[in-house]
């Protein structure tokens, strides 16, 4: 008897810990959902397509950009905390619906340190300040004057409240002790469409949509937030040359999934995505957009779990006065 009971345990042993692994090392047996929490169009949906056609070869299999916009980066990034943590289903936020959110809106449902299992950093992106070729503004200081006289006749398009987009203009004026009216549209491409139209007089968003607008001709930008000029537009001063050195905001791109993700599922991710972020294909794609890779000490799900404590704890002192819907 005692010989069938131990055959026994040992046979349901060895099925119990053959399944795990099997499940992980058969990862990824079909497409995998990176869920992008914007509209299409915007710098984060962007970079998230690149990264999912690097990250499908790496896996081999399809990674399917799935746009799921709204309340800030918050509705997709929400669906993304409910999906089963199988390694089918990845968050490819940003700073906003990553870390921001919680500074910025009252009834804040989750807390991505807590929900959000981090993979790893993918991108830091200056923003662009540009002004619409309407506005007849070419430089900085002209249209810091223009807020100064006008206040809120002055107006900002965005992606929407708590987007990047929106954070940049509230900081501005923030900081400036300023009025001007800030615009929420339904995602970034509406709102640069309207800059480029002359309806908004201006958008603050990343490098990677509106480096070609400037390059083009179709807007005026005006100067680059991040600490440095950026190669790919050695004409565009930043903030500090252009007479504000107390503003800087770049913005962060990060990869994640649902908290109980099996580790060996985040793991087979991690190595995708470091593997991507090499590859001669992303970098030079990043690169004709002027975004910087992240270096190999910043990548890893430990960077980034502690890269969102500290955001989170920074917007809440920087929004802590601004009224929350």
């Amino acid at each position: 008897m005692k010989r069938v009971v131990s055959l026994w345990l040992a046979a349901a042993t060895t099925l119990a810990l053959g399944a795990m692994p099997a499940s992980a090392q058969d990862y990824p047996s079909r497409p995998i959902s990176m869920l992008v929490p914007f509209a299409p169009g915007g710098t984060t949906d962007v970079l998230a397509r690149i990264l999912a056609e690097a990250m499908g070869k790496e896996l081999g299999q399809n990674v399917i950009v799935e746009n799921v916009g709204g309340a800030g980066g918050r509705t997709g990034t929400e669906r993304v905390i409910k999906a089963a943590p199988d390694g089918y289903t990845v968050l490819f936020g940003n700073m906003g619906p990553m870390a921001a959110s919680k500074a910025l809106f009252k009834d804040q449902r989750y807390d991505p340190r807590v929900d959000l299992a981090p993979v790893g950093l993918v991108a830091d992106v200056p923003m662009v300040m540009a002004a619409s070729k309407k506005s007849g503004i070419t430089d900085l200081k002209t249209f810091i004057a223009r807020i100064r006289s006008e206040g809120e006749k002055v107006t900002f398009g965005t992606a929407g409240y708590g987007a990047t987009s929106d954070m940049a203009p509230n900081l501005l004026t923030h900081q400036l002790g300023m009025k001007a009216t800030i615009v929420p549209y339904q995602g970034a491409g509406p709102a640069i469409r309207d800059l480029t139209g002359g309806f908004v007089d201006s958008v603050i968003d990343q490098t990677a949509t509106m480096l070609p607008l400037h390059q083009g001709g179709a807007i005026t930008a005006l100067a680059v937030t991040g600490p440095r000029r950026l190669p790919q537009a050695p004409d565009l001063p930043t903030f500090a040359e252009a007479g504000l050195p107390e503003f800087t905001m770049t913005v962060w791109n990060a990869l994640a999934v649902p908290k109980g993700t099996p580790p060996a599922i985040v793991d087979r991710l991690v190595g995708a995505l470091n593997a991507s972020l090499s590859s001669a294909f992303l970098q030079k794609r990043f690169d004709e957009l002027a975004v910087p890779t992240p270096p190999a000490e910043t990548r890893g799900p430990a960077p980034l779990a502690k890269l969102m404590a500290t955001e989170v704890d920074r917007w809440a002192v920087v929004f802590k006065d601004v009224p929350k819907p």
